[in-house]
């Protein structure tokens, strides 16, 4: 028979392991409100698409311009590749993977992508916050105990949590040189590392600093939410939904002749790099991949613009990739220069396991690098054209490509183009009430779509003297070109008159039914 003694630790075991279960159970799932939304929507557009076509033309001068920098780089080998949408259109490779047995590098050869690892991560966590397993305000602490404990530099220090790790603004140290030798440390390491305590640059949430730590940390909270380790998570929910078969954690498993080899470079010539196995670092930069296969994910980051209706295709909505784009804790960069080394101001932020740099000319470039002993490897993609490139490298900290040199090909080229904004149907049924309008006066048009704070700016008589003057300037009127929109329910069209273009900008209400709340007409005369 068994003592009160024994049945009391019993019970105490099994309200240990009712908890523990319960802790790491996945929460309940977030209802989602019913969503109404516009079946007319027009998407952006590309007018005259033949950007695949144009960068085809571009091989040879890539090809070379790949070899170049590869033999002064002394990389011993380089693959590039370039997407279009979904289609892998261009691809370039130069030297060998491994210089004892000279495999030649080609888009099926398996590099270490270092870094470029992060982006993969942050979908996982941004997965499970879309199926209601987690939130992104989490406390870190409610999924790895041991963080309860840590000191923070200040008493008015936000509690750490995962949107903070995300957005490399935990407050921890930058940690390269650290962190590119602890990739293949065990979970036991890393936790009883944060349990015996954590030093802080600065406090969470105050400013960003790239850290491998915490997207370490990261990876440990998706396995404790998913409940299988980060890397199989991943492997489920995102390499085999996008048919990315030959991406790898651990070098082992891939055949040797096309397992890329690292190097450093010494005196006379290389020397080669030892392969860190799969850890509980992975999740900043472990993964193991092909350009063929790259490409793959490079689509599905591509595929989420522009904003449009139609069905959603994964393994995340559209909405969360382009969150993944959406830069955090912005800094300027007052004297940056574009890829002609034109002056060109930019905007640089990380968002969640991405850099993006928005610049003077409002293009969008997404972007991350990695680099660990033995490679470097790098991507970018721009959104607003549809197009994607890719290199990697096996040379210790190398940048792959000379990118600034591939940009101009391509971005010089007059005839690839981003897309159009397409106006929305009733931006230009009020582009043509106003062009009657100006002209008229009518009174019951005016009250169907002038909203009611315009003439509180500016009174009506004073506007229409103001806009007929314009008008008088402009001389006999002629054609109406279309509008160009700023977004859906803001812009401006211009119309044709004997001495000169009159410039119509108007801007319309949040309402159901949008009105003018503003209108500035005014003259530009011939050159």
């Amino acid at each position: 028979m068994k003592t009160l003694k024994s049945i009391s630790k019993m019970f105490a075991l099994g309200f240990v392991i009712l908890m523990n279960n319960s802790c790491n159970a996945p929460k309940t799932k977030e209802t989602t409100p019913n969503k109404a939304f516009l079946t007319s929507f027009q998407p952006d557009y590309f007018e005259n698409d033949v950007r695949a076509e144009e960068i085809r033309k571009l091989l040879p001068e890539i090809e070379q311009l790949i070899k170049d920098h590869a033999a002064a780089r002394k990389i011993p080998g380089v693959s590039f590749g370039i997407v279009v949408d979904n289609s892998l259109v261009l691809t370039a490779s130069t030297g060998v993977i491994n210089r004892e047995k000279e495999y030649p590098t080609t888009t099926s050869s398996v590099f270490r992508i270092a870094s470029m690892t992060k982006s993969f991560t942050a979908m996982a966590i941004l997965k499970l916050r879309d199926d209601g397993k987690l939130k992104l305000s989490d406390p870190v602490s409610n999924y790895i105990p041991e963080a309860a404990g840590i000191t923070y530099n200040t008493s008015d220090s936000p509690i750490l949590n995962i949107r903070h790790l995300l957005t490399m603004t935990g407050g921890f140290p930058e940690d390269n040189p650290w962190g590119d030798r602890q990739l293949d440390e065990s979970n036991e390491m890393l936790l009883g590392m944060i349990d015996e305590g954590l030093s802080f640059s600065s406090v969470p949430a105050f400013q960003y600093e790239y850290s491998n730590l915490g997207y370490a940390m990261l990876g440990n909270i998706v396995s404790k939410v998913s409940g299988i380790p980060s890397q199989q998570y991943i492997r489920n929910e995102v390499f085999e939904p996008l048919g990315m078969s030959s991406t790898y954690w651990e070098y082992d498993e891939i055949p040797e002749d096309r397992l890329v080899l690292g190097y450093r470079t010494k005196e006379d010539g290389w020397e080669l790099e030892p392969m860190l196995h799969d850890g509980s670092f992975g999740a900043m930069g472990g993964l193991i991949t092909t350009i063929e296969d790259f490409s793959k994910y490079v689509s599905l980051h591509l595929s989420a613009w522009p904003p449009r209706n139609g069905e959603e295709t994964g393994p995340v909505k559209r909405s969360t990739l382009r969150e993944m784009h959406t830069q955090q804790f912005s800094r300027v960069y007052a004297n940056n220069n574009d890829y002609n080394g034109d002056p060109c101001p930019s905007l640089r932020g990380y968002g969640y396991g991405l850099s993006i740099t928005r610049y003077c000319n409002g293009i969008r470039r997404v972007s991350h690098g990695g680099a660990l002993p033995g490679f470097g490897s790098n991507y970018v993609f721009y959104p607003q054209y549809g197009i994607g490139l890719m290199a990697f490298g096996n040379l210790t900290y190398t940048s792959p490509w000379p990118l600034n040199d591939i940009e101009k090909l391509i971005f010089n080229n007059e005839k690839i183009q981003r897309r159009e904004l397409r106006a929305s149907d009733i931006f230009n049924t009020r582009k043509d009430q106003l062009m009657s309008f100006i002209q008229s006066w009518d009174v019951e048009l005016e009250k169907e779509i002038i909203a009611e704070n315009l003439y509180l700016d500016q009174d009506r008589d004073a506007r229409k003297e103001r806009i007929n003057e314009v008008l008088a300037q402009a001389g006999e009127l002629g054609e109406i070109y279309e509008v160009e929109p700023y977004n859906k329910l803001r812009g401006y069209f211009k119309i044709r008159g004997e001495n000169g273009d009159v410039r119509v900008f108007f801007s319309l209400t949040p309402e159901k039914e949008p009105k003018v709340q503003r209108l500035i007409v005014r003259f530009i005369p011939k050159e």
